[in-house]
């Protein structure tokens, strides 16, 4: 029945954006200058209203001027935070220590070299309703501007990763990405030390989804990954996970344990009919090489699942919070001086 009222007004949808801080120095300020419009009510194509209502600023402990920079922001503008952390724990540690921090019904993780534009929030949140998403990654539709290298390298350990553990969805893993508030503050309060970011999403988030973006250059500054550190991001994919590296494990050796009774095999039939040559020390010696590397790669692999198990039963946390160094007794000058 029509009682002649007119329906209430929609809320807002309300976006926390929250961007780990290593060295962006000179890049924060342009990409502030970039969301400030956002902190106004703005509506999508879709016809979905939404704000940005806080900025977080996650300081990880960079090489550069970054944290001045951020007292800077966080005093002229009063939507945005910083969020300090003891030392240098990684991105995907900042970004779960900017979740942890945010209260908005939407979270936003942009990085801070300015590739990633915040005008396509509207794009990321349209995709959410459409599809009933509650984590919407940003797909690329031209190449990351890094190098040819970095770029063919990223695209196959993602691929590896979902072939090697069966994980569905890690081609689209980026940091650009939204996630439901209530999803990404969830993740951040139980993720355990070493474990990766988008694959702890993947364990609670209902339907994920992408959005098409276009990636932009980074502003000039260089990245912090290293080839070291990349791999070590690649391994981290793969242990967390899952247990699927163990079960591997398990089949190398039971490979290796058929072809060494096939082997014993043919041996006891050369031995039985008395052709048993002298020769064979090249066979040998191939054989014990496959053995003991095979041996030396799966402790490896269960080396690192253990240390990965230690370290969260000793309690170390992937990051910790804590208060503006600048404002503490490290931040305290000696008296008469400025």
């Amino acid at each position: 029945m029509n009682t002649g009222q007119t329906p209430a007004p929609q809320a807002d949808h309300t976006v926390s954006i929250v961007i780990p801080v290593y060295g962006g120095e000179r890049t924060l300020p342009g990409l502030l200058t970039e969301i400030e419009p956002l902190t106004s009510t703005q509506q999508t194509a879709d016809g979905h209203r939404f704000v940005v209502s806080e900025v977080l600023f996650v300081y990880d402990n960079g090489p550069d001027a970054s944290d001045r920079v951020m007292r800077e922001l966080a005093e002229q503008y009063d939507y945005v935070r910083s969020v300090w952390l003891s030392r240098n724990f990684g991105q995907h540690a900042a970004t779960l220590a900017g979740m942890a921090s945010a209260g908005s019904d939407w979270i936003v993780t942009l990085d801070e070299d300015g590739q990633h534009d915040p005008a396509a929030i509207g794009g990321l949140l349209d995709t959410a309703m459409r599809e009933q998403a509650s984590l919407v990654y940003a797909k690329p539709t031209n190449e990351a501007p890094h190098g040819a290298l970095r770029n063919v390298a990223s695209r196959s350990a993602k691929k590896v990763l979902e072939w090697f553990t069966g994980t569905t969805g890690a081609t689209d893993y980026q940091s650009f990405r939204l996630v439901l508030g209530s999803v990404g503050r969830s993740v951040a309060a139980y993720s355990g030390s070493g474990v990766y970011l988008d694959v702890a999403l993947g364990w609670v988030a209902g339907r994920v989804a992408t959005s098409p973006v276009e990636l932009r250059e980074e502003g000039g500054r260089r990245s912090g990954y290293t080839g070291r550190r990349l791999f070590a991001h690649f391994l981290r994919m793969i242990l967390s996970s899952g247990t699927r590296g163990l079960r591997f494990v398990a089949l190398l050796g039971i490979i290796f344990a058929a072809f060494g009774a096939l082997v014993a095999v043919v041996v006891l039939i050369q031995r039985l009919f008395g052709d048993v040559a002298i020769e064979g020390w090249a066979s040998t010696m191939v054989v014990i090489l496959l053995s003991s590397g095979a041996i030396l790669f799966s402790l490896g692999v269960i080396a690192e699942y253990i240390g990965i198990n230690v370290n969260m039963a000793m309690g170390r946390p992937p990051y910790l919070i804590t208060s503006d160094p600048a404002a503490g007794p490290l931040g305290r000058r000696p008296a008469g001086r400025p």
